[in-house]
């Protein structure tokens, strides 16, 4: 056992001072010169330096001497505070033994607080709580510490309190944290056992592997053993992580670090995977990361059909940097791309971002979609009611387009979500409204304290996705938080519509709907999209279709041109000849015209929020 080693995360809802506080204990401990040091620090990604927010978990060792003359290593792993990247969050939690849980002293506890500390609990982590901004006008010391107190087990004493931006309390969080985080166990001696907890793509030396050694000592040159594959690769290079990566002769029991083992096949990395030495392999596999599954799925197309392979690898590339994610190869309308699967809409939205900047990229996006279960009927097609003796095999579709015919579906069932929303008792009944247009069941109400409610509902997934983020935040000025968790499926009166354009149905424009939602959403589609499709020489009909029958309408007026405009006089049947040939060819381009429909239309549904 290592007694001088301590691994910890910092951990807190979003925009509560986790990256802040990060940067002062780098400060207090030496870890960045002055010419070094900007705000955000472990934030390297432009991405998160513009929006503010931690994407990707950061690690970062540092050399403490803390006040009885002792000199420690302390491993400290930044985390983003996103419910979409809560498996961020999770991998960090798996390489540590203690966890700072930051709390804003104007704000209070947050669903993301809430969701966090119970996930440190599930990992048996020390809590330290740590009341951060203290130096703002509207902090409220005693109210948070009593929301402290209320979702963990601690004292009113061990509740620290700091201002991360003026570096108050910075020192007493350090010795906290080598006075309660226990030191990590496991021996130098014993067989390997270590833990990927990332990994990052370099061009010249491959896959970076981050690890956390459990038992067991890396070294250079040695043979080591992915054990979910069975591969055998000799590690090149060792480190750790200060700022930047700087090389180590060893990594022992209870080190954070990294290694390069010439590894340039991907797909032999998997986060979450442990590695051992083949010559004295460990009994099983340390099975503290739980694979996630994505829940919401769309397109990914690039413009130019010759990015296509460009795309792949990137996708390849990112994949390895980011487990959450899961693609597959496509075609459609738009041509070949790929269907990718996310945690969440904003982590969609930073996947897409990431690829059209790191890897220069232009890209095309449909609509976002969750996972259906299909239960088809045995035997095929049948009308009427399905017995449970009748009900056939079950298929998972994450594209509408693949839903089977209405006469062999037995039952259609989507993806619920318990939803935890915290807000101030003032808007209690506007976020209450909103949650009844969304189909959501409530469960239960929970006041923290007088001014602060917990509210407690279950909803499917696929109404969380249309722009409700937004809508919440909009009713509750910004002040409610929202964090959720899946529950499995429920069965649902869902319906495909689909979208005829000059006859022709475009199956990248299909969505799965409630069938009481679908007269208004059809009526609100083709209206959005008589607005985007550009004027042919014909009329083209825009037509949404559920089943075999079409429940709205647009026509886009064709172009008009004055054919008659060169006649001077003369007799009437000339200028009706004219009309008349017009006409005849006008219905011949109807009938063997093309539309284009342009990457607009499939923005449509990504800026379409309903208000029923």
């Amino acid at each position: 056992m290592r007694e001088d080693i301590r691994n910890f995360s910092i951990i807190a809802h979003i925009d509560h001072g986790k990256s802040t506080l990060a940067d002062r204990i780098l400060e207090f401990t030496k870890a960045v010169s002055a010419r070094e040091m900007r705000d955000q620090v472990l934030d390297d990604m432009d991405l998160e330096r513009e929006k503010g927010i931690t994407i990707k978990a950061k690690a970062v060792r540092l050399d403490y001497v803390a006040s009885d003359g002792r000199k420690y290593i302390l491993n400290l792993i930044d985390t983003p505070g996103h419910v979409d990247f809560t498996y961020e969050v999770a991998r960090s939690l798996a390489a540590c033994e203690g966890t700072l849980l930051v709390v804003d002293a104007a704000q209070g506890v947050e669903a993301q607080t809430l969701a966090n500390a119970y996930l440190a609990r599930e990992n048996n982590l020390k809590i330290i709580p740590v009341i951060n901004k203290i130096d703002l006008p509207n902090a409220n010391r005693e109210n948070v510490k009593g929301q402290i107190m209320e979702i963990i087990n601690v004292d009113d004493r061990d509740i620290l309190e700091a201002s991360a931006k003026l570096g108050k309390g910075t020192e007493e969080v350090l010795e906290a944290i080598v006075r309660q985080i226990p030191p990590p166990a496991g021996s130098p001696h014993a067989p390997l056992s270590a833990l990927i907890f990332d990994s990052v793509f370099d061009p010249y030396r491959g896959a970076v592997i981050y690890i956390r050694v459990f038992d067991g000592t890396v070294r250079p040159g040695m043979k080591i053993e992915m054990m979910s594959s069975g591969k055998v690769f000799e590690v090149n290079e060792l480190g750790v992580f200060h700022l930047k990566m700087v090389s180590a002769s060893s990594l022992e029991a209870g080190e954070v670090g990294y290694l390069v083992a010439g590894i340039k096949d991907i797909h032999s990395v998997k986060i979450g995977d442990t590695i051992t030495d083949p010559a004295r392999p460990i009994a099983k596999p340390y099975n503290k990361l739980r694979e996630v599954k994505p829940f919401v799925f769309c397109g990914l197309y690039p413009v130019d059909s010759g990015d296509y392979e460009h795309l792949k690898k990137a996708l390849e590339r990112l994949r390895l940097n980011d487990a959450s994610f899961e693609y597959q190869a496509e075609d459609s309308v738009l041509g070949y791309g790929f269907r990718c699967g996310f945690l969440g809409l904003l982590h969609m939205d930073i996947i897409r971002e990431r690829l059209e900047r790191e890897y220069d990229l232009d890209l095309v996006i449909t609509a976002p979609n969750v996972v259906y279960r299909i239960k088809k009927i045995k035997g095929g097609a049948k009308k009427g009611k399905v017995s449970q003796k009748e009900e056939g095999e079950t298929i998972y579709i994450n594209n509408p387009a693949d839903l089977p015919p209405e006469n062999e579906i037995a039952e259609i069932a989507e993806p619920f979500v318990r939803a935890t929303i915290i807000l101030p008792g003032e808007f209690l009944g506007a976020v209450m409204k909103i949650m009844e247009k969304r189909r959501a069941k409530f469960i239960s109400m929970k006041y923290i304290n007088p001014q602060r409610i917990v509210l407690t509902y279950e909803l499917p997934l696929a109404e969380m996705i249309a722009g409700f983020y937004d809508r919440l935040k909009s009713v509750s000025r910004g002040f409610a938080s929202l964090d959720y968790q899946h529950i499995g499926y429920k069965k649902a009166a869902l319906a495909k519509l689909t979208i005829l354009i000059n006859h022709q149905p475009i199956e990248a424009l299909s969505v799965m709907l409630p069938r009481e939602k679908a007269d208004y959403r059809a009526q609100r589609i083709v209206s959005e999209l008589k607005q985007v499709i550009p004027r042919q020489q014909f009329p083209v009909p825009i037509q949404a279709q559920i089943e075999n029958r079409i429940i709205a309408r647009e026509t886009i007026k064709a172009f008009r041109k004055d054919v008659t405009a060169k006649l001077y006089g003369g007799d009437v049947t000339r200028k009706r000849k004219l009309l008349e040939k017009q006409k005849k060819g006008k219905k011949k381009l109807k009938r063997i015209g093309k539309v284009d429909v342009p990457q607009e239309a499939f923005l449509t549904f990504l800026k379409f929020t309903e208000e029923e």
